[in-house]
């Protein structure tokens, strides 16, 4: 009898044991999953709801809301005759000075329009990471670089959130009528900034919303006042705004 008492007292410990243990992780999950959503809630704090406009999420960032998204579905748009006319793209890219061996993000390239130019522009020793968050315009975008024969461009399906570039690893980062369409523009710009090598630039190329002559619909549309406040928030310097194109700027920043 004593015997059996012992060996039922070893596994009632035993069993508390084990019950204390699965307490203790259960506790852990609840505290990590409490944080997770604590760091959610805080991060969603940047952005305000608002009654979505005719063109626009119903989501407000830094005074402005933010833009419906082109789909792949207008992706004839990006490849119009009159683009180049419209938009003078050797005019850009004159003003980048890019330099063969560079490395250059192109975000939101959609089917490639400016990215094998820049790929032409940093040479075969230097690399165009493309990245798009819409995986028909990268199938698109790996179809026009094989027509073209460009070997040094890197395709990239990003996310909302983040550009999927490994840190410190771009000389230029360029956005040519994107960013104002961003989800989370916040999280973008902070992994794009975090792509960036020390001294590296980021350039927003967007249509002029102080020109009311530019017959595009406001909310794709940024003013270089808006795009300086935003951009300023990430710890990016502005270096200059190139205002030599037909009907949009680019503000160029850099990283410090």
């Amino acid at each position: 009898m004593h015997r059996t008492r012992s060996r039922s007292c070893r596994t009632s410990r035993r069993t508390l044991s084990i019950l204390l243990a699965c307490l203790s992780a259960l506790t852990l999950l609840s505290s990590a999953h409490i944080d997770a959503a604590a760091q959610a809630a805080a991060a969603d704090t940047r952005y305000e709801r608002v009654v979505p406009s005719p063109d626009g999420i119903g989501k407000r960032y830094m005074g402005r809301e933010i833009a419906g998204v082109m789909g792949w579905e207008g992706a004839q748009w990006l490849e119009r005759e009159s683009r180049a006319r419209e938009e003078r793209p050797e005019l850009l890219l004159r003003e980048l000075a890019l330099a063969p061996g560079m490395t250059v993000a192109d975000i939101g390239a959609g089917t490639g329009y400016y990215t094998w130019q820049l790929a032409k522009q940093v040479g075969p020793d230097g690399r165009v990471y493309a990245v798009d968050v819409q995986p028909e315009m990268i199938s698109m975008l790996d179809s026009q670089m094989a027509k073209r024969g460009v070997r040094n461009v890197v395709s990239v399906l990003g996310s909302e959130t983040t550009v999927k570039l490994p840190p410190n690893s771009v000389d230029l980062a360029i956005m040519v009528d994107v960013y104002h369409e961003l989800a989370y523009p916040s999280e973008v710009l902070d992994s794009i900034v975090n792509a960036l090598k020390p001294g590296g630039r980021v350039v927003f190329v967007e249509y002029r919303a102080e020109d009311p002559a530019v017959a595009i619909k406001p909310l794709h549309k940024m003013s270089v006042a808006q795009v300086r406040r935003e951009a300023t928030a990430h710890g990016l310097k502005w270096e200059r705004s190139i205002e030599s194109l037909p009907i949009q700027h680019a503000i160029v920043f850099r990283k410090p």
